[in-house]
């Protein structure tokens, strides 16, 4: 007789509602525990001071299920309490973001340079994905995808969690065609198109990506739409996804994207500083709707400004 499969435990639903787009923090006690209270476990468990743990609990800001819960309530294992974390203060993005396309489904947007796809980091708020919850009341929205912050252009979201699996197999399985372009120097001795076949790796810690030897785990085929003298306009078609791939794969060609402020050496622009962008643009998203069967194709509207103010980015900036 087959082995029968394990249920998932059940996870409720939060009692607390989002703040600013962002979920509270869920945690589920450890079953096994010599904690007296509740209390006593998120003082020993939680980055915080004790005094920070009792002026949460004393305000009502910690809840279980059945309500905000008390100093005194005793340590009960397996149950799920939430909370909200402090939002840190971020430097506001100061561009829009666009839908591009939404149905009951999926919601496409068309993100700005600088802003996160969801929350990481000192990212949080400032982020596409709160914005987008916020804006458009839509709490349940979660990402299908990632695009690196300093990267502008076409991000997908599901609108409902049940959805969300459907649509984030369609890049586990490489069925979403996807276009980029970026603004380079233009190096006449390079052979374009290439397709660049190599093994990345990205370790935690580090800010950049890096190429080792090994079998390859990414691909990439770059072409050279046209050219300004000293710049180039390109296309990149990444086969695969890893972090960085496009950014490492440029550069390891000798023309890495202009105002990447990591390759090819790491720079620690201000946060406030907005001025020069990572000239790289993800283009197009084309698939077949994995619920409606339909076929899409959709645009990002935004250009790059290295090649539309040519002369600006034509001379590297002043150190």
């Amino acid at each position: 007789m087959a082995p029968v499969p394990r249920r998932k435990p059940r996870i409720p639903p939060s009692p607390l509602p989002q703040r600013r787009g962002i979920d509270p923090v869920r945690l589920r006690l450890p079953r096994d525990g010599g904690w007296a209270t509740v209390r006593d476990h998120l003082v020993d468990r939680l980055p915080v001071d004790p005094e920070t743990v009792d002026a949460m609990l004393h305000g009502g800001e910690v809840v279980a299920e059945n309500g905000p819960l008390t100093l005194d309530t005793p340590y009960t294992g397996g149950i799920h309490v939430w909370f909200h974390r402090d939002l840190p203060t971020e430097v506001p993005v100061p561009f829009v973001i666009d839908v591009v396309y939404q149905d009951e489904h999926l919601l496409v947007a068309d993100k700005p340079h600088f802003l996160s796809t969801t929350p990481r980091g000192r990212h949080v708020t400032e982020t596409a994905l709160a914005r987008l919850r916020r804006d458009l009341d839509l709490p349940e929205l979660s990402p299908a995808h990632r695009l690196d912050r300093l990267t502008a252009g076409l991000v997908m979201f599901t609108v409902r969690p049940e959805d969300r699996g459907a649509y984030q197999s369609l890049f586990r399985d490489r069925q979403v065609h996807k276009e980029y372009e970026a603004v380079a120097a233009h190096t006449p001795a390079l052979t374009l198109p290439v397709s660049v076949r190599s093994r990345i790796e990205k370790v935690r810690g580090r800010i950049d990506a890096y190429e080792i030897p090994g079998e390859p785990n990414s691909e990439s085929r770059i072409e050279l739409l046209e050219h300004r003298a000293a710049l180039g306009r390109y296309r990149l078609l990444p086969h695969t996804g890893r972090t960085h791939q496009l950014r490492v794969h440029m550069n390891a060609l000798g023309i890495p994207i202009l105002g990447d402020p990591v390759y090819p050496a790491v720079t620690e622009p201000a946060p406030d500083d907005f001025g020069r962008p990572l000239q790289l643009l993800a283009r197009t998203l084309e698939f077949t709707d994995p619920l409606t069967g339909r076929a899409h194709r959709f645009s990002s509207s935004r250009t790059l400004r290295a090649w539309t103010d040519y002369n600006e980015w034509a001379t590297p900036p002043a150190a």
